[in-house]
Parts: structure tokens; sequence; C-alpha cells
């Protein structure tokens, strides 16, 4: 179970018209397409709950921002990948005149890195519903394709690393589902358990301010 940012539908085309004319690589399926910010490899599901509740407490606290799609590049290194990836560019959305400016979080300013963030947030709530995350350093990325370790990926960045989407304004995240081999081509099937928005209030009747 993982928790992420989906790119909307008009930015999947864009990236899919991209990459359709550039066979011999098994580029990933666009419905799975996600900007992962925390992976959970085990949720019990009497834990869920909480887990839910968490992850949309934090997401209240952060505000909608823009994103696109930008620029590539190769895990573990260029010349033995076993992933490439598309990069992304982010940005707060303007403040409104006269607003409040919130002070730098953990060493950095949020406002410049708000999806870094937001997955900081993620993963703060993940493992306080006892959700382990793993032990993974954040670095916002797409998987486009998976390759054997044994690949030098330097051509395919060449082409790759022109990617540039159009932006578009976060203002979810989801929590997903993953089902080892039960998609196309045995590949995973992802399910969304949970639509965040962010920024909005807290609607619930317990969390009103009294009267």
């Amino acid at each position: 179970m993982f928790v992420a940012v989906q790119p909307p539908e008009e930015v999947r085309a864009e990236l899919e018209r991209f990459l359709e004319p550039r066979p011999g690589m098994a580029w990933t399926s666009p419905e799975q397409w996600h900007l992962t910010l925390t992976f959970c490899p085990s949720v019990d599901d009497w834990r869920l709950d909480e887990l839910v509740e968490r992850l949309g407490a934090v997401a209240r606290k952060h505000a909608p921002f823009r994103l696109r799609l930008a620029g590539a590049g190769a895990f573990p290194s260029v010349d033995r990948a076993k992933v490439l990836w598309a990069g992304v560019e982010q940005s707060p959305l303007p403040q409104a005149e006269g607003s409040e400016v919130s002070p730098p979080l953990d060493g950095y300013d949020r406002r410049h890195r708000p999806l870094d963030a937001l997955a900081a947030g993620a993963r703060s709530a993940a493992n306080a519903a006892g959700c382990v995350p793993d032990g993974a350093r954040f670095r916002p990325h797409l998987t486009l394709a998976r390759l054997g370790g044994r690949d030098d990926a330097t051509a395919w960045l060449r082409v790759l690393d022109t990617i540039a989407s159009s932006s578009w304004t976060v203002s979810e995240i989801a929590l997903i589902d993953s089902f080892l081999g039960e998609g196309p081509s045995g590949r995973a099937r992802h399910e969304v358990v949970e639509r965040l928005p962010l920024g909005e209030p807290d609607l619930r009747w317990w969390a009103r301010p009294p009267r």
C-alpha cells in the first residue's frame, strides 16, 4: 500500500503521446503512473482507518500546489539502470495579498518544495498509525520503465530528458493498494482506497469549534 499523487488525465495523455513513437522499451501502464510519497510494505486491516484518519489530517495542513513533469533519470545509476523515471518541478500557488508566510519546516522552506513536505507528512502519518514505511529516501519521480539492471540508459535518457508536461494543481493525495500479478500482462493492479483533499477544513462534527 502506498500514498501518492496521481497526474490528471491530460498530463497522462501528454506523456503517452511522448512515449508512443519510441518503441524498444516496455513502458509502464498510464493507468499506474503516479508519484509515490511513501510506501508501506504491510498494512494490517485493523490499522487502515487510523492510517486514513492521520493522512487526512496531514492533507488538510498542506495547501494545493503546482507540479509538472520535467526531465528524467535512472535508478540506481545510468550505466546499470533498473528504473527509468520522469522528474518533476514543483512550486507553490501564488499567495493572496496580505496572507501570512509560513516559516521554514525542518531546515528548508516548504513553500518551495511542497511535494517533499507533503511526503514527509505522509511518512510521519504512516509511522504514527503503526504502518511502518520503507526506509527509502524520498526522491520525487514517476516510473516510466523497469529494466534488468545491466543496461546503459544513456541513449534513452538523452530522449527522456526532454520531457516537459503541462503543469497542474495538486489538490489531493491518494491512498492506493497494490495487488501483485493481478493486472494486465502479470503486472500489479492498483486500487484507490481513499482520496484525501489538500487544504480543506475538517468538516466532521466533532472537529468543529464550539460556537
